[in-house]
């Protein structure tokens, strides 16, 4: 029997070479990402560890994402903390505010991520790398601390999900009405602890910036990690980073899969997640009318250069609705440049937007975009739990950018191809 993609990684990386499902075996890790928020506790079991240097430390990423600009005095001691690790340690990836920004998008916009590597990091979203062809998982504060001490962890192989999608998306729709079809079908458990495995011919034809967003939202599903064969769209993407090797790592075609699903996508409609949940899907027409108080486009999800043309083409030339907060966050600095460049932080700005620096703030009810009690948004971000953007009584809605967009000029949820 064969190998699918997740588990010929994890075979390379140790010492078994006949893995399969359920499987517990220690694997080589090829980078490592702490973040502000949780490398303080993980640098203090690090040193009860009697550890004193990480493993390696051009394979350490530390970012400030979460809280950064620090919104407080505690968020500020935490970056504090890592700061003066990641100096003490000699690290050369650690990025500080303003030359940083949300760090699963940063990790691959910088190049740092490659097919078939093994990656931990201190956040469920990390399976983001998965875009790429990476195994990229997210890992308590005990696994990150022994992960930078040791450049190994134990796992255990989880059983794939094939997903397969078939056919040509309509205009509007895009990765993020993909993942919410993928948790209308699987709810928020149906992939806990497998992999998801993307696939098809749609995917053949999905910019970077959707396989993204539909790697990260993976993290919805309960699934331990996310993944998409590397192809012609990936090499590309790392060349334009400066990858010569790119390993192509692919599933075997007689690889095993504990389920598969097939998803026909030529005629999907947007698709919104209303409260409370992630996979309370509904077709936008279900939906649209409803009032909204704020609209945010950006996170870890959706805050890819893409992501902002799409929306910017629906705000040209229009006003946000005046009863309507539109908060827009970059990704990173650099997919910030390119919206001046391209005009695009203009469009928004014109448009009564509030641009800020790249941030996880308003994803996590952090700063930057908090919700008042019974105030009702809509997000481009992955999590819409009760109290997740603010007040336990408000309401959250999540969607692409382009129905954002259009919201946003609306005042209520609507149709991009109405605006």
């Amino acid at each position: 029997m064969g190998l699918t993609i997740t588990e010929k990684i994890l075979s390379s990386h140790s010492s078994k070479t006949d893995v399969k499902p359920g499987d517990l075996l220690f694997s080589k890790i090829d980078l490592v990402l702490s973040l502000d928020i949780g490398t303080a506790g993980a640098v203090r079991i690090f040193e009860k560890m009697g550890a004193s240097k990480v493993f390696d430390p051009e394979k350490v990423v530390m970012v400030n994402d979460h809280f950064a600009p620090a919104k407080d005095i505690e968020a500020a001691e935490l970056s504090k903390k890592m700061r003066e690790f990641a100096r003490d340690q000699g690290l050369p990836h650690y990025f500080e505010v303003g030359r940083s920004g949300i760090c699963h998008l940063l990790l691959l916009e910088k190049g740092l991520v490659m097919p078939g590597q093994v990656v931990v990091g201190g956040d469920s979203h990390t399976c983001t790398a998965g875009a790429v062809g990476a195994f990229a998982v997210g890992v308590g504060t005990s696994d990150l601390a022994a992960s930078l001490a040791l450049g190994e962890n134990w796992f255990r192989v989880p059983e794939s999900i094939r997903v397969i999608f078939k056919g040509r998306l309509q205009e509007w729709v895009c990765g993020k009405d993909l993942i919410l079809l993928v948790l209308k079908e699987l709810g928020i458990e149906g992939a806990r602890y497998k992999a998801l495995e993307f696939s098809g011919e749609t995917i053949k034809d999905l910019p970077m910036a959707d396989r993204i967003t539909l790697c990260n939202m993976a993290a919805e599903t309960g699934a331990k990690n996310a993944i998409i064969e590397p192809d012609q769209v990936t090499a590309e993407f790392l060349r334009e980073r400066g990858a010569n090797d790119i390993n192509m790592v692919k599933s075997d075609t007689d690889a095993n899969y504990s389920n598969v699903y097939e998803f026909k996508v030529d005629d999907l409609e947007p698709l919104v997640a209303v409260p409370s949940l992630p996979s309370n899907v509904k077709e936008l027409k279900e939906v649209k009318g409803i009032k909204l108080d704020q609209v945010f486009i950006g996170s870890c999800t959706n805050g890819s250069l893409e992501d902002f043309r799409r929306a910017a083409r629906l705000l040209k030339g229009k006003k946000v609705h005046r009863s309507v907060r539109l908060i827009a966050i970059p990704g990173t600095p650099t997919i910030f440049s390119h919206m001046i460049e391209e005009g695009i932080a203009k469009t928004f700005v014109e448009a009564g937007a509030a641009l800020g620096p790249s941030t996880c703030g308003p994803c996590l009810g952090a700063h930057m975009g908090v919700l008042a009690a019974n105030e009702v948004a809509l997000s481009t971000s992955n999590r819409n739990f009760v109290g997740r953007m603010g007040h336990p009584t408000s309401q959250l809605y999540l969607a692409s950018p382009a129905v954002a967009a259009a919201s946003a000029v609306s005042g209520r949820i609507a149709d991009p191809r109405e605006v």
